[in-house]
């Protein structure tokens, strides 16, 4: 990659066409660099969530989940190309096992609040859901494999969990919705 990336300005890109990793240019404005934006953005987030302080084995878990967005956004960059493997879906559904069994039922809607690496949390996770639909709209106009939907779709809600045990560690707590509505039927 060294020498692929020793020039930066290339100007190749003033006409609002980006290249692909297949050598082709597409517009900056079609579903592919949206979709790669959203990604690029989800891991950017994903970094500035690291700069919080963090458990150790989160930490370890949102650098992994960095390396593996740089993968799917390198099959995103190349259509046709797989990058992103089965085992990175495969480690997000047993960290959220593992999470999601040290947490109790929500009772309720929960707010993106809380402490500031919590609600980093959730600013990933809303990122990761709008790269979801970038994906998802992609897909319905070229034929591409199923993972890199998935992937994010359950980032995402590993992301809410995460924002959760965030919440509550030393002793905090999530901050919930107050809902009108509910309060009202409390009260009749």
């Amino acid at each position: 990659m060294g020498n692929r990336l020793s020039q930066i300005a290339t100007r190749t890109g003033d006409d609002g066409s980006t290249g692909l990793g297949n050598n082709t240019r597409v517009s900056k404005n079609s579903g592919r660099p949206h979709a790669m934006g959203d990604v690029d953005e989800l891991n950017s987030h994903l970094g500035l969530l690291l700069c919080e302080p963090l458990p150790p084995e989160v930490r370890e878990l949102l650098i992994d989940i960095q390396h593996q967005l740089f993968n799917l956004g390198g099959e995103l960059a190349m259509p046709g190309f797989a990058l992103l493997q089965d085992s990175a879906l495969q480690q997000l559904d047993q960290a959220l096992a593992h999470y999601n069994a040290q947490l109790p039922r929500l009772q309720e809607f929960i707010l993106p609040a809380g402490t500031r690496a919590a609600a980093q949390a959730h600013v990933c996770r809303t990122v990761a859901r709008r790269a979801e639909r970038a994906v998802v709209a992609l897909q319905a106009r070229e034929d591409m494999r199923a993972g890199p939907r998935q992937y994010l779709n359950r980032l995402s809600d590993l992301l809410f969990v995460l924002a959760r045990v965030l919440n509550r560690m030393d002793g905090g707590a999530e901050v919930y919705w107050h809902s009108e509505r509910l309060k009202r039927l409390e009260e009749e």
